[in-house]
């Protein structure tokens, strides 16, 4: 079997391995089974990826068939908002565009100078920043916009958009509906004020459904990782003589906080930096309870 372009090729994987690469295409006995097994794989990834895509783009046009958008959104923004009773409060946006969800592009906002629990000054605070940005000329405009909640959250939505000066980016709110279920969803059009339901079998629903559960599930990984900093920072912080680079080398060494507790006086000191009284002042701390 030749392999076109087979010279380059094999040029190209040398320098990346740093040592010279042959590339065969005739071989028999056990090296063809390889080679055949290798084709199939290829083949059946490449079917999958093309039929993943094709679902997608049939998701999209059922998007833009279902609110009657002029053209096929090719990048979507979802937000959400994620705390535990007010505290640490992290907002996300993830984007997704005609091949999915387009992670080199999510974003985490760390909530500050908003009333714990706030969950509409925590929205009004990440659109603001957002999308001031997008004003002023930076980052990417979005053809269509998500917000996971119902109608409270989705009027601070469009108070931020109106005090920005955007109109042409529709904004739809995704409510869980009053049984709170999947397939359940209400929709809520910005611009109307419209509220509607979508069957549970719509390709639309679907890519909506994924693009709210991705948000949700990135606002709290970044919220639980925000809140297990601050405690692992705060427990630390009031120790005297065990400053930002001492906190590093300890939670580096340890690998975190649960691990620190179980360690002894001796364990401690084997941190660079940490003699026996500092060591015996961290441990006394960290028991007194």
């Amino acid at each position: 079997m030749k392999v076109e372009g087979d010279e380059l090729l094999a040029q190209a994987l040398s320098e990346s391995a740093h040592r010279e690469t042959r590339i065969r295409g005739n071989v028999r006995g056990e090296r063809r089974r390889w080679l055949e097994l290798a084709m199939t794989n290829a083949q059946q990834t490449l079917l999958t990826h093309l039929a993943s895509k094709e679902t997608v783009y049939r998701r999209l046009l059922a998007l833009r068939d279902l609110l009657e958008l002029a053209e096929t959104p090719a990048r979507m923004e979802c937000f959400d908002v994620s705390h535990s009773h007010g505290e640490n409060t992290v907002a996300s946006c993830v984007v997704f565009d005609e091949n999915g969800p387009l992670k080199s592009d999510y974003r985490l906002y760390n909530i500050e100078g908003v009333t714990a629990g706030d969950d509409y000054g925590a929205m009004r605070q990440v659109l603001t920043r957002r999308y001031r940005r997008l004003v002023n000329g930076e980052g990417k405009r979005p053809h269509l916009v998500f917000i996971d909640g119902g109608k409270g959250q989705l009027n601070i939505a469009r108070e931020v958009f109106d005090e920005l000066g955007i109109s042409d980016i529709p904004l739809i709110g995704v409510a869980k509906g009053v049984t709170r279920r999947a397939g359940m969803e209400q929709l809520i059009d910005a611009m109307t004020g419209d509220v509607f339901r979508v069957p549970a079998d719509s390709p639309a629903l679907h890519l909506i459904q994924h693009i709210r559960d991705e948000s949700h599930r990135f606002a709290i990984t970044g919220h639980r990782a925000r809140r297990d900093k601050k405690r692992r920072q705060s427990t630390l912080e009031g120790i005297e003589g065990v400053g930002p680079k001492r906190r590093r080398e300890l939670i580096r060494y340890f690998g975190g906080i649960q691990d620190l507790r179980k360690a002894s006086v001796d364990e401690m000191t084997k941190v660079q930096g940490i003699s026996k009284s500092l060591a015996e002042s961290i441990y006394a701390a960290l028991h007194d309870d």
